[in-house]
């Protein structure tokens, strides 16, 4: 090449857009943009966990993330509008949170969906396996069905007579297999259950007035998202009533609850967001295999054990994880 063509062709090379020069860009590099579809309101405490875990991971609303988040407050009829606004969005990924999870999979069979948290993914349809969940959808299972036979049972061992209550909210998605398990584990343990199914919080007051005229002794919470919704109405109307509760995590004997047997749910929403990354950053959601906790944790108030009168046995307090003082 003779020198005028090639200084010719220098300075059409430094015409061209710096764009054009650089080395093709990642989805990691540029704005990622993730929506959060959820049952609850905007404070909702695992919403939050998951955006302090985002920021664990290096991502700055503004700089790298753009976070569209969408709640509907409690109304289980509004999650699929807010579910089909999302993916109109254009998102790179959704999270769903609680309940949210059905909302979201009818919405969309191409944008990526990574459930925080839901009861089985594989019985409930969710997806077809655990390991190589396919097509759009992964995330965690926290195992609401699988473990709801043992809090019954650990439930019975300390209220061996008298009716075991069960409250749940009968229009959210996870509660038929769990009232199916827990009504197989009271056959063979032989419990007597006492359904009391709540859809609005202002029913609270009355289905634990329920309770305790049909001498229920003890209350199993089913703890989906009206539970968590409204944990401290629960936990007040239980005291109330003096009614020992059994819950799905440690939250609500935090919040001064009886007992709680299940995983760490703060460590699954933290696992979420390393999901979501990997999504952003060009995996695909249907590779990613849906795990489950392999660690499960009984805790204890004493407080409040205290406050209602009870001893709880010694065998039970040696098997707990953490005895709340």
């Amino acid at each position: 090449m003779r020198r005028r063509e090639f200084v010719a062709l220098l300075g059409a090379v430094g015409a061209w857009p710096h764009s054009a020069l650089a080395q093709p860009r990642g989805r990691s590099d540029r704005i990622a943009r993730v929506g959060i579809l959820g049952f609850a309101d905007a404070q909702d405490v695992r919403a939050e966990q998951f955006r302090q875990a985002l920021k664990a991971l290096g991502y700055v609303e503004g700089q790298n993330l753009t976070l569209i988040q969408r709640f509907a407050d409690g109304e289980m009829e509004r999650l699929p509008g807010l579910a089909a606004a999302l993916v109109d969005d254009n998102l790179d990924v959704m999270i769903s949170i609680g309940p949210a999870a059905w909302a979201a999979k009818r919405a969309t069979t191409t944008v990526p969906i990574v459930i925080a948290f839901s009861g089985d993914l594989v019985r409930s349809g969710m997806v077809s396996n655990l390991a190589r969940p396919g097509g759009n959808i992964t995330g965690f299972s926290y195992m609401s069905t699988e473990l709801a036979g043992k809090r019954l049972e650990l439930l019975h061992q300390v209220f061996p007579s008298g009716r075991i209550g069960i409250l749940y909210n009968p229009d959210e998605p996870a509660t038929v297999l769990e009232m199916s398990e827990t009504e197989i584990a009271a056959g063979a343990i032989g419990a007597t259950l006492q359904p009391l199914p709540v859809r609005r919080p202002d029913e609270l007051d009355n289905a634990f007035a329920i309770a305790a005229s049909e001498k229920v002794g003890a209350l199993l919470v089913f703890s989906h998202g009206f539970a968590v919704l409204h944990d401290r109405r629960i936990i007040e109307a239980a005291a109330k009533q003096r009614l020992p509760v059994m819950y799905g995590w440690r939250d609500f004997v935090e919040r001064g609850g009886l007992f709680s047997y299940g995983p760490d749910i703060r460590t699954m929403v933290r696992k979420a967001a390393s999901y979501v990354d990997h999504i952003v950053k060009g995996e695909k959601p249907g590779d990613l295999p849906v795990e489950q906790p392999t660690k499960f944790e009984l805790v204890i108030n004493r407080k409040t054990a205290d406050a209602l009168g009870l001893t709880i046995p010694t065998t039970l307090l040696a098997r707990a994880d953490e005895v709340i003082e």
